[in-house]
């Protein structure tokens, strides 16, 4: 999964593999307008931002799955399979978290794959709660070194996932506790990003504002624009593939350990000229 010219991103941060292409040479992070901005905490999206999924929920991983409960599948459709099941996410119109439609997405990657029978729903079930376990992920190289940082640099430092991981225990797995001072799941939430509750639902538990708050995530449309919808700065973390369109007042950086310095310059991010206060 981790290798190779091919990495897999996860729509919502969630069950949700698309291939992105071959990682091209890393760019310095830069705020295209808006002027420089301090900021007193930092916020974390968690999958394909501070870790990475083995080989467990890749082709042949499903096909392990699909294999312990009677199904046979072929590995080899698996990012055909993904690309036509991420429709049942993009139904999440009201941004609730409920497990149903991550477990409609797994099933149907496994018929798209070729199974079939009565073991799909019991399979789908077993691959959304492993999908939980932190020992199947991977954190990045520049995860600890950079949350240490930012940490001894007098930053409050905060969690924000759409997830159903425990998030206790993926900061005790990895070893991140002495960093974290807040965390927010939407799970235990009940709102999945964008919805702006959750974010002002982690600067409430850390004790900022948004206006001196920053969101670093891999996803535009979830963690960067749902931020900047409550008036947070945000950070756009592009570990591989081609960026997306330039958004005024969103650095974008290659790695975390760019991030320190980018804040330290006061370029975390313009805040959009009104936010949502709803």
């Amino acid at each position: 999964m981790a290798g190779g010219a091919t990495r897999f991103n996860y729509s919502a941060n969630i069950m949700v593999l698309m291939p992105v292409g071959t990682p091209p040479a890393p760019r310095a992070a830069r705020s295209r307008t808006g002027p420089a901005r301090r900021v007193n905490a930092v916020f974390f999206d968690v999958d394909f931002t501070l870790i990475h999924p083995g080989p467990a929920f890749d082709g042949e991983g499903y096909r392990a799955f699909a294999a312990r409960h009677g199904l046979q599948v072929d590995a080899s459709r698996f990012e055909e399979a993904v690309r036509e099941a991420s429709v049942e996410l993009e139904r999440l119109h009201d941004g609730a978290y409920r497990p149903e439609p991550f477990l409609r997405y797994v099933s149907r990657v496994l018929a798209r794959m070729g199974a079939v029978g009565d073991g799909i729903e019991a399979c789908s079930l077993q691959i959304y709660d492993e999908w939980a376990l932190c020992h199947h992920f991977t954190l990045y190289d520049d995860v600890s070194p950079t949350l240490a940082t930012l940490h001894a640099a007098g930053y409050r430092i905060g969690l924000i996932s759409n997830t159903h991981r425990c998030l206790d225990s993926f900061q005790s797995h990895f070893a991140l506790e002495p960093f974290i001072t807040a965390a927010v799941s939407s799970s235990d939430h009940g709102y999945l990003k964008p919805h702006p509750s959750i974010f002002r639902a982690a600067l409430d538990r850390i004790g900022t504002s948004a206006a001196d708050g920053v969101m670093v995530g891999d996803s535009m449309v979830h963690d960067i624009a749902g931020a900047r919808r409550v008036g947070m700065a945000a950070v756009l973390l592009v570990r591989s593939g081609q960026p997306p369109e330039p958004v005024d007042g969103v650095p974008v950086i290659r790695t975390l350990a760019e991030l320190p310095g980018l804040l330290a310059r006061g370029c975390g991010g313009s805040r959009p000229a009104q936010a949502d206060g709803s």
